[in-house]
């Protein structure tokens, strides 16, 4: 049982629909620490509606905010503080089920969830950490600052791209980071279950033998 930690470049990047499809390529869990926002149609319940498998659980989350800011921003509004020892993953065999785990982190690595600590301090050593990529200026340096991050810190890193592709800004990431690529999310006019499954299966295809999909 392997736990994967989803995060982006940025906030509105991809990160949901890559968790989504991960979700269904590995038939695994599903987990957002922090929601801020969206409450009636939340993360959680968007991957929920794009995926197919019957194995997959989904969990509540930790801190459900209203307001749609910066967790920490989020939380004060509301008149309370994010306390990272309550935030505690789902522990796969305490509730009955061998799934792997997706969780989703929220808007970029270092976004603030208190006075002190960000979405970087939810990565534990073991988590694999896949960072969405999109395209637009500065893209670049925001991917190479969080892939760098990681890296520093000894983590087990890999890439998707989403949106339409960037030969040559793709091509730099690559020499410039030597990171596995897991594959690309194009710009779909719509995402539903079907399509969710066939980028699933091509991920599945295209990474058999990558370590990412190994226990």
């Amino acid at each position: 049982m392997t736990t994967y930690f989803i995060t982006g470049i940025s906030t509105n990047v991809g990160k949901t629909i890559a968790s989504a499809i991960l979700v269904e390529a590995l038939e695994a869990d599903y987990w957002k620490p922090i929601q801020a926002g969206e409450l009636d149609n939340c993360d959680t319940k968007k991957v929920k509606k794009l995926v197919s498998n019957s194995k997959s659980k989904f969990h509540p989350n930790a801190y459900a905010l209203k307001t749609p800011m910066s967790p920490h921003a989020a939380a004060e509004i509301e008149g309370i503080s994010i306390d990272i020892s309550k935030i505690i993953p789902p522990i796969p065999m305490a509730i009955g089920t061998k799934n792997h785990l997706i969780i989703e982190g929220a808007g970029g690595l270092l976004v603030p969830i208190n006075n002190t600590q960000t979405v970087f301090d939810l990565i534990k050593p073991d988590y694999k950490v896949v960072v969405v990529s999109r395209h637009y200026l500065g893209s670049i340096n925001h991917t190479l600052l969080t892939l760098n991050l990681l890296k520093e810190k000894g983590l087990d890193v890999s890439i998707i791209f989403s949106g339409n592709e960037q030969k040559s800004t793709e091509d730099i990431i690559k020499k410039m980071t030597h990171v596995p690529i897991i594959g690309r999310i194009d710009e779909e006019p719509y995402f539903d279950k079907n399509v969710v499954k066939e980028y699933a299966d091509e991920f599945l295809r295209r990474q058999k033998s990558h370590d990412f999909f190994k226990n």
